[in-house]
Order: C-alpha cells, then sequence, then structure tokens
C-alpha cells in the first residue's frame, strides 16, 4: 500500500472512533473509554510509523517539508503526552471529556495540514514506487510501535 495511502487510512480509522466518542451519552464512561484506548493505540503507532519513517523519507525527498514536518513534530508532541494523560484519567473524571475534545480538535488540525498543505508535494517529489516501498515499511513497523505514548520520539 502506498504510505500516504496507509496515513490517511489511519486518519479515517481515528476520525470514526472520533464520531462515535462524541455521539456516546454523557454517562456512557464505559464506551467512551473503550474509545479512547483505541484513539491512544492508533494515535501512538501512527505517530510511531510517521516519525520514525514517513517524515525522514518526506525530508529526504523534499526538501522544502522541512518546516512542515518540524511544526508535525511539535504537534506530535502535543497529542502524546495528552494521550499519556488521557490513558491514566478516569472516564467519568470532570476533565476527561474536555481533555477528548482539545485532542480531536489538535489532531483534526494536524490532519488537515498533512493531507491538504503537504501530502500532494511528497507524492510528487517521492512518486509511485517510492510511497509503496514506504508504506510496506510503515505497516511492518506497526507491529513494532510501543503501547506508550510517551515511548514515542517526539513526547
Amino acid at each position: 500500500m502506498d504510505g500516504i495511502v496507509l496515513l490517511k487510512e489511519d486518519h479515517k480509522t481515528v476520525e470514526k472512533l472520533f464520531k462515535q466518542f462524541e455521539k456516546a451519552g454523557d454517562n456512557a464512561y464505559a464506551t467512551k473509554r473503550r474509545i479512547a484506548d483505541q484513539v491512544i493505540e492508533e494515535l501512538t503507532t501512527h505517530t510511531w510509523i510517521e516519525e520514525k519513517i514517513f517524515y525522514p523519507a518526506a525530508r529526504e525527498a523534499d526538501p522544502e517539508t522541512k518546516d512542515h514536518v518540524l511544526e508535525s513534530i511539535e504537534e506530535h508532541h502535543v497529542v502524546l503526552w495528552m494521550l499519556s494523560e488521557l490513558k491514566g484519567l478516569d472516564a467519568s473524571d470532570e476533565r476527561f471529556d474536555a481533555k477528548m475534545t482539545v485532542l480531536m480538535e489538535n489532531v483534526r488540525h494536524h490532519v488537515e495540514e498533512e493531507e491538504k498543505e503537504w501530502f500532494p508535494g511528497v507524492r510528487k517529489a517521492m512518486g509511485r514506487n517510492r510511497l509503496t516501498e514506504l508504506g510496506e515499511q510503515m505497516e511492518a513497523a506497526k507491529k513494532t510501535a510501543p503501547p506508550d505514548p510517551l515511548a514515542v520520539p517526539s513526547a
């Protein structure tokens, strides 16, 4: 699978989880906890493969992405810390929904920037074969991603 397609599929998976969270009732603590745990797992793995494989390759293929990559890594830092806080927070805590809401806002902003502002340039710079190679590497790396958000380098 093409590396950018893989990342976009991850984005869609997380967005579906966000929508499920938003539709869960105010007192649906068990449901919200389960969804939050899935979000933590998905985003931790996603940031791991981006930082370990995709971002370095993007910078190499298209040096103009340097600022985008650096900004994305800083956005990851914020998201990973929020994930680590959510991991240990009871779903009935009054801060839980607020923290998830801020997380969702941050991730949605990040996804929009990646997909609209710099993925097209990276796609053009890399070409199909390189993106397919990257996709295979990222898919394999998902299996070795750490479960702890704070184990991702940008955290």
